[in-house]
C-alpha cells in the first residue's frame, strides 16, 4: 500500500534530487546494516519523506559519506546517515512486516508470508523498542480488519484508521512539534489509503476483496471525485506542515507535498485510462 509519497523529479533542482538521493540511500545502508538485506529489501518513499522531514525539523548531527552497492557497483553515491535515520529504518521495518501480513491474510500470497516471517526477527526487535508505535500499527490492523468484515462505506472512516497508524509513526519525539507532524501523518496516511485503494479497484472486484470505492455510488467513483477528495485531504496534510519550521531540505518537502504525490496520482489515472481505452 505504501510507495506514494515521493518526489516530482523534473521539476526539482540538480541538487534537491542528489540531496534527496542521499537520504533514499541512505535509508537503504541504515536498513541493510541494522536488519540485513531482506529488510533493505523493503525500503519505501514514504519513510524517506519522513527522513528527510524529521532531519529537517531537529537538525541532528548529520554525516555524509561515500558507498558503493548492489545498484550502483562501481560509482559511488553520496550517503546521508544520522539517528533520524535509523528511527526511520525501524519504522521502514515495522510497517513492511505488517504490510506483509496483510497481504497474506488478505489474499494468501505465500511470497509475502514467506518475506514476512524471514523479516519476523528484526520486527520483533523494532517492536520491543518502540511500545507506541507498534500499539498503534497493532491497533490498525486489528480496526482495519474490522472495517473490511462490516464492508465500511464511508471513506474517511475507513481511511482514516491508516491516518491514525501513520500519525503515530511520524512522531518521533513527544513535544511542541508533535502534534503537527501527527497530523500531517495523519493525511498523508488518508491520502496514500485512498489512493491505494483506487487504484486496486478493478482487481479488487475480481477477486472479490473489500475496497470502500466499490461500494460508493457510481457518481462518487470518477476520477473527479477522487480528485475533490484527496485535494481536500492534501490541503490539511500541507496545513499541517507549515506550521512546521521546517528550513533545511524544505524545497524537497515541498516538492513531495505540492507535487510530488500529485504526480502518483497522474500515475494511476492515466494507467485506468489505458485500460478504458484497450477495452
Amino acid at each position: 500500500m505504501f510507495g506514494y509519497v515521493t518526489v516530482n523529479k523534473p521539476e526539482m533542482k540538480v541538487k534537491d534530487y542528489e540531496r534527496y538521493r542521499s537520504f533514499y540511500c541512505g535509508l537503504c545502508s541504515r536498513l541493510k546494516r541494522q536488519y540485513g538485506r531482506v529488510a533493505q529489501s523493503t525500503l519505501t518513499f514514504d519513510m524517506t519523506f519522513l527522513a528527510i522531514l524529521l532531519t529537517s525539523l531537529y537538525e541532528p548531527k548529520s554525516r555524509k559519506g561515500m558507498e558503493r552497492c548492489i545498484v550502483h557497483p562501481i560509482k559511488q553515491h553520496q550517503v546521508m546517515d544520522n539517528e533520524v535515520l535509523a528511527y526511520c529504518a525501524d519504522m521502514n521495518v515495522l510497517l513492511a512486516y505488517h504490510n506483509l501480513m496483510d497481504d497474506w491474510i488478505d489474499q494468501r500470497k505465500v511470497d509475502r508470508f514467506l518475506l514476512a516471517q524471514a523479516l519476523k526477527p528484526q520486527y520483533e526487535k523494532v517492536e520491543a523498542n518502540y511500545e507506541r508505535q507498534a500499539k498503534a500499527v497493532k491497533r490498525y490492523i486489528k480496526q482495519l480488519h474490522s472495517c473490511e468484515k462490516r464492508k465500511e462505506r464511508d471513506l474517511d472512516k475507513a481511511a482514516g484508521y491508516t491516518g491514525t497508524m501513520l500519525g503515530e509513526i511520524f512522531v518521533w519525539k513527544e513535544d511542541v512539534w508533535a502534534q503537527y507532524v501527527r497530523k500531517l501523518g495523519f493525511y498523508l496516511g488518508k491520502y496514500i489509503y485512498l489512493l491505494d485503494a483506487f487504484e486496486d479497484q478493478e482487481q479488487d472486484k475480481t477477486k472479490h476483496l473489500y475496497n470502500p470505492w466499490l461500494l460508493q455510488k457510481e457518481d462518487n467513483r470518477t476520477k473527479e471525485y477522487c480528485h475533490m477528495v484527496l485535494r481536500s485531504i492534501m490541503i490539511e496534510a500541507t496545513k499541517a506542515f507549515e506550521f512546521l519550521p521546517c528550513i533545511q531540505y524544505v524545497d524537497i518537502l515541498r516538492n513531495t507535498l505540492y507535487s510530488g504525490i500529485w504526480c502518483q496520482y497522474m500515475r494511476v489515472i492515466q494507467r485506468e485510462k489505458r485500460k478504458e481505452d484497450e477495452r
